[in-house]
């Protein structure tokens, strides 16, 4: 047998064994959309053969119907929010879940560089349900470690992590480092004294809510501190940095978070910077700031990219 033979014969037999593999294996673009899971996976998540959907709609879905994963929240949409501000963020963690079947699974998920992620759980159910409890209070301190409690998306902690990690890269020739943009909602302190600090909150869960939803695979988006937000784009160069920013400010604009007070809007300004290489994240962060800070005197409601 050639050696090109003998390597499609490898291939045949691999996916045959994880299409019929008692393990879950799925495979998710970088937009977060299944394009592969075996009879396992697609049997514990109540898929059909063909179906290709986000992980996101495949959660809700599953939330709706009481099977797959067990949730225990009485808010479904905070929960996804606050999940997938943490999810496919580092090249490889792991995790154990359990299912509404009984079933108790040690997950893990492995992202490329290009966003795709690979994730491959097996069935722990065996092992001493006390040591189970255990290792899931620790997953929820770690979770709660890295969540801003208000909004539910990456904290500071979280997200400076993620800068530093982005800072400390070496970029292939021709790719870019990434950019950050450091954002802050505009008049905060008038809406909080006119409308009342729980007015103030809901127009920050808006803002989370609206800024995450242009957040990609490798992106993070978090709150660091008061009205501030941040944004870390990885592989992105200032002008598509910009180009989504741009995105989240229209967005921004039209939103009316105040049902009592229909009339009320509100913007945010923000500071964008390239990474550079050499750089720190205090680096980038300082610059980012920098720009915000001019946005501000240039009348707010912009952004300006040092």
């Amino acid at each position: 047998m050639d050696s090109s033979k003998r390597a499609d014969a490898i291939l045949d037999n691999l996916l045959s064994l994880q299409t019929e593999s008692l393990a879950l294996v799925a495979v998710y673009d970088e937009d977060d959309v299944l394009r592969y899971a075996n009879k396992s996976f697609r049997a514990a998540y109540h898929l059909t053969p063909d179906e290709q959907l986000s992980w996101g709609d495949i959660m809700r879905r599953n939330f709706l119907a009481g099977v797959g994963t067990v949730l225990k929240t009485a808010d479904f949409e905070e929960w996804l929010r606050s999940t997938q501000s943490r999810r496919g963020k580092t090249a490889f963690r792991s995790f154990e879940t359990d299912l509404a079947d009984g079933r108790w699974l040690w997950m893990t998920e492995t992202v490329q560089s290009n966003g795709w992620m690979l994730c491959i759980a097996s069935d722990i159910t065996p092992l001493r349900a006390d040591d189970r409890w255990l290792r899931q209070d620790r997953d929820l301190a770690l979770r709660a470690s890295q969540t801003d409690e208000l909004t539910g998306i990456a904290n500071r902690r979280f997200i400076m992590t993620r800068l530093e990690a982005l800072a400390g890269k070496t970029p292939a020739p021709g790719i870019d480092i990434g950019c950050i943009a450091v954002l802050d909602i505009d008049y905060f302190k008038s809406i909080n004294d006119r409308y009342g600090h729980q007015s103030g909150d809901v127009v920050l869960l808006d803002f989370a809510r609206h800024g995450h939803s242009f957040v990609r695979r490798l992106d993070c988006f978090g709150r660091i501190g008061g009205e501030e937000f941040m944004f870390i784009l990885p592989d992105t160069n200032i002008e598509n940095g910009l180009a989504i920013l741009e995105r989240v400010f229209s967005k921004i604009r039209t939103s009316r978070p105040l049902p009592s007070y229909p009339e009320v809007s509100y913007t945010c300004s923000a500071g964008m910077t390239a990474l550079k290489p050499g750089d720190t994240a205090q680096d980038a962060f300082a610059r980012a700031d920098k720009g915000l800070y001019q946005a501000k005197l240039d009348g707010r409601d912009r952004i300006v990219a040092i």
